[in-house]
C-alpha cells in the first residue's frame, strides 16, 4: 500500500473588487429572490409611466413596428428614453413590452404619447403573401431546367 500523497497548498489570490450597485439593481435582485413582484408591477408607478393623458390610444397590436425619427429629447422620461433607444432599429410593440417589462396596455399609452410627439412612427407589419406570384414559379422552374 502506497502513502496518499501531499500537495502543498499555494495561498489564493484576495477576490477582485465589485462595482458599486445602484439601489434599484439591489431592490430588483432582492424582490427576484424573494418572490415578490418587481418595481415594474406596482400599479402607482405603471399610472405615472403611463401618465394622466386624456384617454386617447393609437391603433396599435403587438405587431405593429416601431422606429425612432430622432434621438432622445432631454426632456423625455426614462421609459420614453428607452423605447427611443431601442427603436433605431424597427422593433414590434410586443418586443418592447418584453425589454421594457411593462404591460401592453401601458406601452401603447407611452407609444402614443411618442407618435403623437412625432417622435417615433408605427408601421404595420410586412405581410407575407399566401402564394407565390406565378411568373416567379414560371421563372424558378425555367431556370430549374435549363441546368
Amino acid at each position: 500500500m502506497t502513502p496518499p500523497r501531499r500537495t502543498r497548498r499555494r495561498p489564493q489570490p484576495p477576490p477582485a473588487p465589485q462595482p458599486p450597485r445602484s439601489p434599484a439593481t439591489e431592490a430588483a435582485e432582492a424582490a427576484e429572490a424573494a418572490g415578490t413582484k418587481g418595481p415594474g408591477d406596482n400599479p402607482e408607478r405603471l399610472y405615472s409611466v403611463a401618465g394622466s393623458g386624456d384617454g386617447a390610444r393609437a391603433e396599435l397590436d403587438l405587431v405593429t413596428l416601431i422606429v425612432a425619427r430622432s434621438a432622445p429629447p432631454v426632456s423625455a422620461t426614462p421609459e420614453q428614453a428607452a423605447v427611443l433607444r431601442l427603436c433605431t432599429a424597427p422593433l414590434s410593440v410586443a418586443e418592447l413590452s418584453a425589454y421594457l417589462r411593462l404591460p401592453f396596455s401601458t406601452m401603447t399609452v407611452l407609444l402614443t404619447e411618442l407618435i403623437t410627439a412625432e417622435l417615433v412612427q408605427a408601421r404595420a407589419p410586412i405581410v407575407r403573401q399566401a402564394l407565390p406570384d406565378r411568373s416567379l414559379l414560371e421563372a424558378v422552374m425555367h431556370g430549374l431546367q435549363r441546368l
